[in-house]
């Protein structure tokens, strides 16, 4: 996962609202996007070109064409910008006026890739000390003007833009800045204070203090320090082909795959010196399903607790495939197919589901897809009782991930609906609703469709479904389910600690429950009062005539 310590700060000139813009995003937390532009200020709308192509970059790189490399998706999108700011200056003023710079920054994988027009830099401090431009400014003097911009966006419908690719390591700081900053710190200057690990903020500062407020020019910095940097981009280029089809008997890197377990024929079991396994291939070998599959390797091979089975990716491999251990056993709603699980199942499924998740969020991860048939049930030789396994690694996102459509819709939250992030709160309603099916046969709030926009109300406690469900844990599942976040567990550790601790379980009462079904007593109490403070106020009138 891409992570880094980001700083960005904008200083405009003295009384005015400055004509420098700079932003970044980072995607899917893999892809860090970072944009400054520099208005020119001979031109009318400097400063509203800069905010428009910063715009323009972050929004577009959120929806690029999966199948463009960064180069090609970097050159594609800077003509584009150029070529609409050009022309709409030429469409309302007749002559050049949005013109701004451009620095692009791109980071995918263990590589930087930069692009620059005009006289803003890029600059990389590595981890070893090393202090160097990766931009080149676009200027020219002649005997009438100086530093004049032979580049810049929006100058000419044509531009010939260059991109850099330069290798970047965990620990490298990479800076973009306006020649406002550049102009006030030599570059030994600027080395010294970034190796000092200091932000954009006190750096402007410092620089705007060697000269008078009126002689400088707009300031904008951003710097991030490399903290972690996406390892799948490298596992996903390994050149390893993906078989079209497979068959019986087929024996690859030494497994004999031996039967298909799913009907689109990309999981297999396979044997290998008398063990059994389970070997899952990439569903094709398209861009998008390649991703989803690497990260999916990656990622099950991360997780070590029993609650899962053990995945892991051979060093030495000719196709892309991973194995996973064989569980003899069938999904959860298999299992419950024609009876209700039972209370004591039900509290150890409950348990169960809250050490798995606890151990992804370990690794900031979630399930993102909790729902019986990603349960597999088993029974241990010789022993009583029923075990419990999470499947399908292929569902498991980063947490506070915002792919609201991930999951199962009768199993998401309601805010999931609306695109919010998925985090514990979540994931707890999931388990909720979960077990409620598991203790009941019935969903809380009725099969929701994909892409349905659903509406809540009221569920009815599970309790009046299941009369063997013990009052505390009827509390418990309906406050796993609760409608609004506020009502529900927040955190696992909140879940978990009831769940082990009936005895400290507090009944449950959604927002529209009525006062007398909440407390009886304080219902006939108030009741008491008022018919009392009747009584006397009759009394009263009675009297006064």
């Amino acid at each position: 996962m891409l992570a880094v310590q980001a700083s960005e700060y904008l200083f405009p000139k003295p009384h005015t609202t400055g004509d420098d813009a700079c932003a970044y995003t980072i995607i899917d937390n893999a892809l860090l996007v970072s944009v400054l532009c520099d208005g020119v200020g001979s031109a009318k709308r400097g400063g509203t070109a800069a905010r428009q192509c910063v715009k323009f970059f972050i929004d577009q790189f959120k929806n690029r064409p999966k199948a463009w490399d960064i180069p090609k998706t970097m050159e594609v999108f800077t003509r584009h910008i150029n070529s609409l700011l050009f022309k709409e200056s030429m469409a309302q003023y007749g002559q050049i006026e949005l013109l701004t710079t451009l620095c692009l920054a791109i980071i995918e994988g263990e590589t930087l890739y930069t692009l620059n027009l005009g006289d803003s830099r890029i600059y990389l401090l590595t981890a070893e000390g090393e202090f160097r431009r990766l931009s080149n400014d676009h200027t020219m003097d002649d005997e009438y003007l100086s530093h004049v911009l032979t580049q810049a966006c929006g100058l000419s419908e044509n531009i010939d833009p260059v991109i850099m690719s330069t290798p970047i390591a965990i620990g490298d700081t990479l800076i973009l800045c306006s020649d406002g900053v550049y102009n006030l710190l030599d570059e030994k200057s600027f080395f010294e204070l970034l190796k000092k690990g200091l932000g954009s903020s006190t750096i402007i500062q410092h620089a705007a203090q060697t000269c008078e407020p009126s002689d400088r020019d707009d300031m904008s910095l951003q710097i991030f320090r490399i903290e972690s940097l996406d390892p799948l981009h490298a596992i996903k280029n390994i050149p390893l082909p993906i078989p079209e089809t497979l068959s019986v008997g087929e024996i690859i890197d030494g497994y004999t795959l031996i039967s298909p377990m799913m009907e689109h024929g990309r999981i297999w079991k396979v044997t290998k010196e008398e063990q059994t396994y389970v070997m899952k291939f990439p569903m094709s070998n398209d861009e998008e399903a390649l991703d989803a599959f690497v990260r999916e390797a990656w990622v099950a091979k991360q997780i070590t607790h029993k609650a899962f089975g053990h995945a892991w990716v051979p060093e030495v491999r000719s196709m892309r495939y991973y194995l996973m251990e064989l569980v003899e056993g069938v999904n959860l709603q298999e299992y419950l197919k024609n009876r209700p699980l039972s209370v004591d199942n039900a509290i150890a499924l409950g348990k169960f589901l809250h050490r798995a998740e606890a151990h992804l969020l370990h690794l900031g991860l979630v399930h993102g897809d909790i729902k019986p048939e990603n349960i597999l049930v088993y029974q241990r030789d010789g022993e009583a009782g029923v075990e419990f396994k999470m499947v399908d690694f292929g569902s498991i996102v980063e947490i506070f991930s915002t792919n609201s459509r991930a999951g199962t819709p009768t199993y998401l939250a309601p805010e999931r609906f609306s695109g919010s992030v998925i985090n514990e709160s979540t994931e707890i309603f999931s388990i909720g609703v979960t077990l409620y099916w598991a203790l009941t046969g019935e969903f809380p709030y009725g099969e929701i469709e994909p892409f349905q926009n659903p509406t809540f109300k009221k569920a009815k406690n599970p309790i009046k479904l299941n009369s063997n469900i013990p009052l505390w844990l009827d509390s418990v599942i309906m406050r796993s389910i609760a409608i609004t976040p506020d009502m529900r567990y927040r955190h696992y550790s909140e879940f978990f600690y009831e769940l082990k601790s009936p005895e400290k379980v507090k009944p449950f009462f959604c927002k529209e429950t009525q006062l007398i079904e909440r407390s009886p007593v304080t219902f006939y109490k108030i009741g008491f009062f008022i018919l009392l403070a009747l009584e006397t106020l009759t009394f009263w009138l009675y009297v006064s005539k």
